[in-house]
């Protein structure tokens, strides 16, 4: 399985506050990897690392690299426009702008001017099928999405990521404000997902990253103390660090 991004020496500043220490790692292309560790241990700020997103806060500044398909993230030359175009992002509570089902998921597209060459009735079902949402909502396409379930609208979310083609997924604690049902549902999707898109997920729920990841990375105090595939390090953590956190002795 091919890399598709590939981290080299990454560290990341607030300020003067070194958010994370010299991070070094490959995710791998249509795999599911997920970033666990106590709050504050920078495994958010990393996810937001890979598209940028950090970018809109003052002060943020990194060193190392982040390569995309071989090109490096945060060269000057970077739009980075297109790199969230690239690289999409899901939050934690879902945020359906206050507009139709339709309109959320075709939102994208008319603004990259997808439209222009594609057929936009097309992109909104196919997003929607992928998102497991289609058959739910296809007769109520023009409703608005805020009427919709939590559950549903987090897949209404990642309908509308998926809307402009991108190649990564970022899910920052997509199920953190879902239901027990609706959270086997997004886990459910994440596998479906995976066959097209590579997806890194940053969750609290152990049992969530054991479930649903094939990658791991445990993180502690702004540094990657190990990275394995996830039934490997579940089951035989090399670090006592690693072993303590998954075991609950430490957190």
């Amino acid at each position: 399985m091919a890399d598709i991004i590939e981290v080299r020496n990454f560290t990341f500043f607030y300020g003067s506050f070194r958010a994370i220490r010299e991070l070094n790692l490959s995710i791998r292309a249509n795999q599911i990897t997920a970033l666990i560790g106590p709050s504050g241990c920078g495994k958010s700020t990393f996810l937001r690392s890979l598209n940028r997103m950090n970018d809109t806060i003052r002060g943020t500044h990194v060193q190392g690299e982040v390569l995309l398909d071989g090109q490096n993230i945060y060269a000057p030359e970077v739009d980075v426009t297109e790199l969230r175009q690239r690289v999409g992002m899901v939050f934690q509570r879902p945020n359906p702008f206050p507009q139709s089902i339709y309109d959320n998921v075709a939102f994208g597209p008319r603004v990259l001017g997808m439209d222009r060459t594609q057929n936009l009735e097309t992109i909104v079902r196919e997003s929607l099928e992928k998102a497991v949402l289609w058959d739910e909502v296809k007769d109520h396409l023009r409703t608005s999405a805020l009427d919709l379930s939590p559950g549903q609208q987090q897949r209404l979310c990642i309908a509308r990521t998926i809307a402009v083609r991108p190649e990564v997924i970022l899910m920052d604690e997509p199920c953190s404000a879902l239901d027990p049902v609706a959270t086997l549902r997004i886990e459910d999707l994440m596998r479906e997902l995976a066959r097209d898109y590579t997806i890194v997920i940053v969750t609290h729920n152990m049992q969530q990253a054991a479930r649903a990841s094939d990658w791991t990375g445990f993180f502690w105090l702004g540094e990657l103390v190990e990275f394995r595939e996830t039934a490997d390090l579940f089951s035989n953590p090399r670090e006592a660090l690693t072993e303590a956190y998954i075991s609950g002795r430490r957190g």
